[in-house]
């Protein structure tokens, strides 16, 4: 399982927690420096079910910054993909990957639901 975190996001700190509470391992990976590529945005995307928008750090200060509320909606999934390839201050965090899920953001009951299995 891999853990996508920004160590100074309180979010990511607390998932971390919650991991190690359920003696979950997980291989760690610093978003800003070690951003994930365009192709395994692509791939997870896939994989997760979930809407593109749930990729994005909506909260980031780059993502206001860019005003990206505005431009996502006329941009095409492949532009989307290809600008969140571009800096992992943009990807929302903590990202959880494993062989059958991909988890972005930390919302308990569903790391409790899709991990405790």
């Amino acid at each position: 399982m891999l853990l996508i975190q920004y160590p100074k996001c309180s979010t990511c700190r607390k998932a971390k927690k919650w991991l190690d509470a359920h003696n979950i391992t997980y291989t760690e990976r610093h978003i800003a420096e070690d951003n994930p590529s365009y192709g395994e945005l692509k791939e997870w995307f896939k994989k997760s079910g979930l809407p593109l928008k749930r990729f994005f750090n909506t909260s980031g200060m780059l993502y206001k910054e860019m005003q990206l509320k505005d431009k996502l909606p006329a941009m095409s999934e492949e532009e989307q993909l290809k600008l969140l390839a571009t800096n992992g201050m943009l990807v929302k965090r903590p990202l959880i990957v494993n062989d059958n899920e991909v988890l972005t953001g930390f919302k308990e009951a569903e790391w409790t639901e899709k991990l405790l299995r």
